[in-house]
């Protein structure tokens, strides 16, 4: 296998346990929502937000980072000084996991207090053990990446968000059934991320052993010997690297830690507790796992096209470079939207239809409907990454999240939890449009260009007539029992979207012919019957 086959097929892997990882995560949230009340839902929600943001600060981008620096020094054949970084990364990582730890379960009961909900205590203290291990875990991965294998990292993290699944929801059906209260069904639920954690570790320590044995029977070359590089230049090294990608990997879950940290505090006040508690237990348990459906292709988009972008940026093609950028755009916006507006518009039936009751399902729609600025934020955000700007997509966050709690203050008075939605897509469409601005300094790109009338007219027309087929398919609750017609309604309505959708990019030349084999081959084969709608050239004269 080439290198360029090898690299690729391991992108592939490690995007596919991205996206089961984050489906898994999704479905976890569904189940839950019906066995825990309002209480329980915040208490699971708000150790599971803080819990992913203080991993992500711990973790992201020392993996690639680290990754980086073992690959270089082994194909110097300085197998020596890639082994003393790896060992290094893995005492970083064993000493953040243990002190994170310390801290989130001695300081728990405050930030329980911060955010209204002491019944949190719990549930964050059960979670606690889980970052004593995932940092060392990270550093392993970036090693195995490092030595140009993706399967155990990919591994790992399926095996853990399975087991993390099934041990939450067993553990929280087992305590419900002994007659346990809310606030220790969501504990025991928060404790499955602990024993994901443990099988991902074993997972880890198994490959280890293996490349290890491998190791010590392949050693033909003769490692070149080097003075012993001090610690103080490997961890700087890594921290150069790896901070801003910290910040850009941080930016959803440090929105919805915000949420769950001043959103009762912001309502109470002008609503009352109760009504506040019911409106972000809808927020952090329902439309965040609905609104966390629409990115999963963003987020594979992001893995794919950052080495693409890289590549051409280091050679110096403008040309290629300009081509990728718009490419990665319009494939993000494209593939995006329908999705979104499918689970919009059927906000009403996705929310009857998944979870316990049916109200909400505005704050569902509206939350949903803004993600398509998540996922330009996102796309833009791997962007800079690919031409080496990271310190840009670092600030734009930092400002994005500052304008996020800016708008939750000014906007909740007024307008209830509605106001914090709107200051979440306020948060992504200002980190959208600062990338951008940065990214037209380098690259001359155009996303859609003259193209914009009419993909808002292609929004319209499925906006019109998805909401028409939810409106239709509502009336099915009258026949038969609601969730059978909350089924078949959102049924109904992704089905008229994902079948016109494809028609209305062809029809008004959102994408043409000429362009179509540019596209990856799903969307060629998605698109390719419909060009047939697309009048020719000579036609239009």
């Amino acid at each position: 296998m080439s290198k360029k086959e090898s690299f690729i097929k391991g992108t592939l892997i490690l995007a596919a346990a991205a996206l089961i990882a984050r489906v898994l995560g999704i479905a976890q949230k569904v189940p839950l929502e019906h066995m825990l009340g309002h209480a329980g839902n915040i208490s699971f929600a708000i150790a599971s937000n803080v819990y992913l943001m203080l991993l992500t600060v711990a973790t992201a981008g020392i993996p690639s980072t680290l990754s980086k620096m073992v690959s270089e020094r082994y194909a110097l054949n300085k197998e020596e000084e890639a082994q003393r970084v790896y060992r290094a990364a893995l005492l970083f990582g064993f000493a953040t996991g243990a002190v994170i730890t310390v801290l989130l379960y001695v300081f728990a009961p405050a930030y329980a207090a911060l955010n209204r909900v002491p019944e949190s205590v719990s549930a964050i203290r059960a979670l606690a053990p889980a970052l004593l291990m995932f940092p060392t875990i990270a550093m392993m991965r970036g090693y195995f990446q490092g030595r140009n294998m993706m399967a155990p990292g990919g591994v790992s993290q399926i095996v853990e968000q399975i087991v993390r699944v099934v041990a939450a929801l067993g553990i929280a059906f087992a305590l419900l059934q002994w007659g346990y209260s809310d606030q220790w069904v969501a504990a025991g639920a928060s404790f499955g991320g602990v024993l994901g954690g443990i099988a991902a570790l074993l997972v880890m320590i198994y490959y280890a052993r293996k490349l290890k044995k491998a190791d010590r029977q392949s050693r033909g070359k003769v490692a070149r010997h080097s003075p012993p590089v001090p610690l103080r230049t490997i961890y700087a090294d890594i921290f150069k690297i790896s901070v801003p990608l910290i910040f850009t990997a941080i930016t959803v879950q440090a929105v919805y830690t915000v949420d769950g940290t001043i959103g009762i505090r912001l309502l109470e006040p002008w609503h009352g507790y109760e009504q506040a508690m019911q409106a972000i237990d809808i927020l952090s348990m329902r439309a965040q796992a609905v609104a966390g459906i629409p990115p999963i292709l963003a987020i594979a988009l992001s893995t794919s096209l950052l080495p693409v972008i890289s590549a051409a940026f280091a050679r110096g093609d403008q040309e290629h470079l300009n081509r990728q950028v718009t490419l990665a755009m319009r494939i993000s916006i494209f593939t995006g939207m329908p999705i979104v507006l499918a689970l919009s518009v059927a906000a009403y039936s996705v929310n009857g239809l998944l979870f316990s009751t049916q109200d909400g399902a505005a704050i569902v729609g509206m939350l949903t409907a803004g993600t398509i600025f998540q996922i330009t934020m996102m796309v833009t955000n791997s962007i800079l990454l690919g031409v080496s700007k990271p310190n840009a997509a670092m600030v734009h966050v930092i400002i994005g999240i500052a304008a996020k709690l800016a708008f939750s203050f000014i906007l909740a008075p007024w307008l209830g939890v509605y106001g914090i939605i709107a200051a979440t897509t306020l948060c992504f469409v200002i980190i959208t449009l600062l990338n951008i601005r940065t990214l037209k300094k380098i690259v001359p790109f155009q996303i859609l260009g003259n193209r914009w009338g009419g993909f808002a007219a292609t929004v319209a027309v499925l906006a019109a007539v998805g909401g028409g087929v939810e409106w239709a398919g509502n009336l099915l609750v009258h026949l038969l029992p609601a969730r059978v017609a909350f089924f078949f309604s959102s049924g109904l309505v992704g089905l008229a979207v994902l079948l016109l959708y494809p028609a209305l990019l062809a029809a008004l030349r959102l994408v043409t012919a000429e362009e179509l084999n540019n596209y990856p081959a799903p969307l060629r084969k998605a698109l390719k019957p419909f060009m047939r709608l697309q009048r020719s050239k000579s036609a239009m004269r």
